[in-house]
């Protein structure tokens, strides 16, 4: 076998191309856009190389043919959070082989180690867990966009070299053809009600406003959790700059108590529903059909993001933002289905929310962690 760093045009085509062999006849699959890949691996598109570094490889086999592929990353923000210095590998992809899984694991492991590294976390992205992160062992469905998506076997993979569970990532769904509970829908007409609370959708007019709230409330509701890292406005800005294409500011609501931002969630429309059969690719003919679909057969939204003050939590809020969806969402009689993903086993809190709205289980994904 010959495992090859990623480092000319033709190779970073290859790179892109190895999953697109594999999965080439699961119907579930559905190809991420070449540029969503690449631009995590592009400086100038990636604001986490501002603090890290990352590489890549393929891996082929002694025919020539794609067999498989990893890369391997640093955040140099986050790695020393930990017991040891902990680096991350991800987009894993291979055959049903253990030898060349192997060898992929043993590559980005080899590379962290030489980095510094004592320990590598995956599969997870160079960027925000909102995207490519997670191995996926229940709930083998057509993922929404930016979720991961593999073959059950990758497991036994992870297993086999040592990899430990880290924390699970669950999603949720909520049939939005069914009435949200009759409690959830009292506590939220009841909160919405009481004197200082005030609720907007985003306006892309006054988008700066809006993501120094959702900063605000995102960094203060996290802060207490093991590891976190404050997220940055550049990369805010980055990524509601991504989602322009299939935005609907309504989707994205925030909750204020006299005038202080207090809670928000996002919700985006799901991109995998206007991509699928698209190769990656989005060019001219790609691009109509995408505007196309984005009115017609989107049925699924992706909730990718919500956050809460501590101090305002357990307020009702949250209720509020999804019946304020509900009743913006329910009379276009476009959306069947609102997924939650994700949410990890640690946070009780965001899971009692998903339970109080009669969300169901939808998939589940591991981070898991191999110390060297």
């Amino acid at each position: 076998m010959q495992i090859i760093p990623v480092t000319s045009a033709s190779l970073k085509k290859d790179f892109l191309t190895v999953p697109k062999h594999l999965y080439k006849n699961d119907k579930n699959w559905i190809c991420p856009l070449d540029t969503e890949v690449e631009n995590v691996f592009e400086p100038a598109k990636n604001d986490f190389f501002k603090h890290g570094k990352c590489t890549r490889w393929i891996l082929k086999d002694g025919s020539g043919k794609l067999i498989g592929r990893v890369a391997a990353f640093i955040n140099e923000k986050k790695a020393y959070n930990y017991e040891q210095p902990t680096g991350g590998m991800g987009f894993f992809e291979c055959i049903d082989d253990e030898k060349s899984a192997f060898l992929l694991f043993d590559t980005a492991k080899a590379w962290l180690a030489e980095n510094g590294m004592k320990a590598m976390d995956g599969p997870i992205n160079f960027g925000e867990n909102d995207s490519f992160w997670g191995l996926l062992v229940e709930g083998f469905t057509p993922p929404s966009f930016g979720m991961n998506y593999n073959f059950p076997y990758y497991k036994k993979f992870f297993d086999a070299y040592g990899f430990t569970t880290e924390y699970e990532q669950l999603t949720n769904h909520i049939n939005l053809t069914i009435p949200f509970p009759e409690r959830f829908t009292k506590i939220a007409n009841w909160v919405r009600n009481k004197p200082g609370y005030t609720f907007e959708y985003f306006n892309k007019a006054n988008a700066e406003k809006y993501i120094d709230d959702l900063m605000e409330i995102y960094n203060d509701g996290w802060q207490d959790f093991e590891n976190f890292v404050p997220i940055k406005k550049e990369t805010l800005e980055a990524s509601f700059k991504s989602m322009e294409p299939i935005m609907d500011e309504h989707l994205i609501q925030f909750a204020y108590f006299n005038g202080e931002p207090a809670s928000f969630v996002v919700l985006i429309p799901d991109a995998n529903q206007m991509i699928k059969g698209f190769d990656g690719k989005l060019g001219l003919l790609e691009k109509l059909k995408f505007a196309y679909r984005r009115w017609v057969g989107v049925t699924r939204m992706r909730a990718i993001v919500m956050g809460t003050k501590p101090k305002f939590q357990k307020h009702g809020l949250e209720s509020v933002l999804f019946i304020r969806l509900g009743e913006y969402v329910l009379p276009k009689n476009q959306y069947k289905e609102l997924e939650l993903s994700w949410v990890g086993d640690f946070n009780e809190q965001m899971l009692a929310i998903h339970k109080a709205t009669g969300a169901t289980f939808g998939k589940k994904h591991l981070t898991m962690r191999k110390i060297f």
